[in-house]
Formats: structure tokens, sequence, C-alpha cells
């Protein structure tokens, strides 16, 4: 029997998507067909916020695209060195939080240290980061164009700023007709 998923690809540590290997362990042949994309925006007035850590109090990561955005912004402004010999130690001297193990686990990559990780939700982080910060320089928070306005709204009743920058949006997977 055929499976259709509509979803991207995602390999594990045995480099095969879990739910191909998953669903082949009952005799079913999975195919994967992405739906969704991300186009990146904005990439060069983060690049400059990156720049400047000592204008922020840390960062904010609630999803993978957020951290891929960092990425891509290192590597189109040459700023990978800068990053591994300082800009890196500078945003460690600060607060990092994300939302989830995996986001957390790409931002470990980039080399940065993070909180949070375990709180599950956006809510929950939010009450974390709260418990936790005093009114001082804003958080970056690299985000979506889709995003929950829970975080931003309970971090602005506590008196906590915050800075959103929309660093990528959704669209159709340009190979979805095919």
């Amino acid at each position: 029997m055929k499976v259709l998923l509509l979803k991207d690809a995602k390999e594990d540590d045995c480099g095969q998507d879990p739910y191909i290997r998953e669903l082949g362990l009952y005799g079913l042949e999975a195919t994967l067909i992405p739906v969704l994309s991300f186009e990146f925006l904005s990439l060069p007035s983060f690049s400059e916020k990156l720049s400047h850590p000592e204008g922020y109090g840390g960062l904010i990561f609630t999803s993978p695209r957020a951290v891929e955005a960092v990425e891509l912004c290192l590597e189109k402004d040459n700023k990978t060195e800068v990053w591994k010999h300082s800009l890196r130690e500078k945003w460690n001297a600060k607060s990092v939080y994300v939302v989830g193990n995996a986001t957390a686990s790409l931002v470990n990559k980039i080399g940065l240290d993070t909180e949070g990780a375990n709180s599950g939700n956006a809510e929950k982080l939010a009450e974390y980061i709260c418990s936790r910060e005093s009114p001082a320089l804003p958080l970056l928070f690299p985000c979506g164009t889709v995003k929950g306005e829970i975080l931003p709204k309970m971090l602005k009743d506590r008196g906590i700023p915050m800075e959103s920058i929309t660093v990528y949006q959704k669209i159709p997977h340009p190979g979805i007709q095919v």
C-alpha cells in the first residue's frame, strides 16, 4: 500500500525521514510531497541588528526558520569569521531564549547557549522570560509573518521590551503543481 504525506522530508540520525522509516516497518511505501516553502525577508536589516548585540538584552527564537535566517545573514555578509571570533561571544553573554528542542539544537549549532527549550510553547516561554528579565534593553525576536501574539503581548504587559523583525514568510512550494 502506498501512503502520500504532504510534508517536507526531515532526515534523522540515520539519514532517513522518520515517517518513511516507520511506515516502511509496516510494509507501507511512503512518498513525501512538500507543500510549503519559505522566503526570507529583511535579511540586510536583520544582519545589521545581529552585528550590534550591545543594543539588545538577548535573543528569542521560536522557529527553526529564524535560526536559518541568522545563518543566511552570516553567509551573505561574510560575517562567519566575525561571528566565530567576537559576535557569538557577545550574544552568549546575553540570554538566548528558545521554544522546543529542535530549535534549541539549531541555535546550539551556530554556537549559542539556550534557555527555555523545555517550555514547550510561546506562552510558557513568555512566562519563563518574564521570571528572569527586568525592563532594560529590548530582546531581539526574529520571526515569520505569521506569528502568535501571546509572547509579544505577555512581554509588553510585563514591561519587558522586545523588538520583532520579520525574517521569513511561508509560501507555496514552487514544485507543488508538478
